[in-house]
Parts: C-alpha cells; sequence; structure tokens
C-alpha cells in the first residue's frame, strides 16, 4: 500500500477515522508527512500523529522498519529548513527477517526526495503435480468419447422450460463427465 498523506495528514485521519476493509497488506510504504524523533535523530519531538501512525500501521499487523543507511528523504531547497525524514516503510509481522530497507541518496538530477527500497528474495518451490491423461487414439479415449455420447443422449430435457432448470441439467451432465 503506497501511502501520500499531505501536510494536513488526510490520509491518516481517513485510515484513522474510516472502517477500512483492506487485507493482507504486506508492505506500506510513502510519504507520510509526519516529522518524529522515532525515525529522524536530528528531529527533537515527538508527534501524537506518529502515535496514530503507528496504531494504524499495527491494525495492518505492520511494523515500521529501520533504513539500513539512516539519512534523510526529503530534502529541502529552503536555506532555513532542514533535511527531514517524512518518509517511512512498513512491513507485515511475518516478514520481519526483512526488517531493513534502503534509502537512496538524493541524486541531483531527481527530485526533492530520496527514494526507499527493499529486497526481498523469490525463492524457487516445486510443487508436485499429476494429472489423468487418456492417451489419444487409445482404446481408453474411444470409450470415454463414447460414456459422454451416451450420457449425452440419455439426458432428460423434455422439460426445459426456463433458465434454472436448464442449469440443473447442464450441472448433472457435468457431474456425470467429472
Amino acid at each position: 500500500m503506497n501511502i501520500y498523506s499531505d501536510s494536513s495528514h488526510s490520509a491518516l485521519k481517513y485510515l484513522k477515522d474510516t472502517e477500512v476493509n483492506i487485507d493482507n497488506v504486506l508492505l506500506m510504504t510513502g510519504d507520510f508527512n509526519i516529522r518524529d524523533n522515532l525515525w529522524d535523530s536530528f528531529f527533537p519531538f515527538h508527534s501524537s500523529i506518529s502515535d496514530d501512525l503507528i496504531i494504524i500501521a499495527d491494525s495492518f499487523n505492520l511494523t515500521l522498519l529501520t533504513p539500513a543507511n539512516p539519512c534523510p528523504t526529503r530534502y529541502s531547497d529552503m536555506a532555513r529548513e532542514s533535511n527531514s525524514v517524512i518518509d517511512l516503510m512498513f512491513l507485515h509481522y511475518e516478514l520481519s527477517k526483512l526488517d531493513r530497507y534502503f534509502i537512496h541518496p538524493k541524486n541531483c538530477l531527481s527530485s526533492d526526495y530520496a527514494p526507499l527500497s527493499i529486497d526481498i528474495s523469490i525463492h524457487e518451490e516445486v510443487i508436485h503435480t499429476s494429472k489423468f491423461l487418456i492417451p489419444p487414439k487409445s482404446n481408453q479415449e474411444t470409450s470415454f468419447i463414447e460414456e459422454i455420447i451416451l450420457n449425452f443422449k440419455n439426458l432428460d430435457i423434455s422439460d426445459i422450460g426456463d433458465t434454472e432448470k436448464l442449469e440443473c441439467i447442464v450441472n448433472q451432465f457435468g457431474a456425470i463427465i467429472d
């Protein structure tokens, strides 16, 4: 889930005040526009809005990740403003082994934000399956086709007065060939 919350924290207010029905959130990241000493060691204050964010994340079973290389995620272009950490990443508790993400330092050609990234390794999984296969042009195939034709001929289609009755006949035929 990618979040952009403006300076009025509209996205957080929406998530907090609305009965949000979002299942299986594995990752929540984005620009939360919240400065707090919880994630920015150069910022001296704590905000109640941060508490709301942590509660919202917890409701999705997410935990705040720590960057592997702590540095600002937003670079100010104004001399009196300091750089800040307002872009964050939360990960599902079950994926806690992926407990670090990376902040890519500001590129002079890009925006005033430093992009975040996380590497999630994909493991190959072999799933063994089997299927029943009738060899083409075999006696088995001939017998199977004859059985389907016979069952098809024996269907009682004398009373197909509406769609519901037709569906019943189709379902009976499906059960026969399964």
